[in-house]
């Protein structure tokens, strides 16, 4: 599929982070959206529209977890077609929360290059239909 097309939504508080990722998919052809804390997250997830979130948990306002409960009371106007957690916390608990919470995905960010972020993208992106 064309990348063009795809419309993703990072969510990350770290500027250098956030900034990184977002170069690294407009290179790829993505619709590139980003948001710095949980509320302008909330808020955008609420329009919907994306084909891929990449949601962060710890985040300031409101974290990636609360956003995720909201998101699953009060589903977006347009529906997103994936969320995958993009964090730094590893632990099992937190992981299956998520994933109750209608995650489709988890990222460890410090355990992976940006090759291996944009190839897991990729594979999120085919799979979620």
């Amino acid at each position: 599929m064309d990348n063009s097309k795809r419309r993703l939504l990072i969510v990350e508080d770290d500027q250098f982070l956030r900034e990184f990722y977002q170069e690294l998919l407009v290179d790829e052809g993505y619709q590139v959206d980003v948001a710095e804390d949980g509320e302008i997250a909330s808020a955008k997830i609420k329009q919907g529209g994306y084909d891929l979130v990449l949601l962060d948990i710890m985040l300031p306002k409101k974290d990636g977890i609360q956003i995720l409960k909201e998101h699953k009371l009060s589903p977006s106007n347009k529906p997103n077609k994936g969320i995958v957690m993009l964090t730094n916390l590893g632990h099992d608990a937190v992981i299956e929360q998520c994933f109750q919470l209608g995650a489709n995905g988890y990222l460890v960010k410090s355990a992976m290059n940006p090759d291996q972020v944009l190839v897991e993208i990729q594979n999120y992106l085919k799979s979620i239909k």
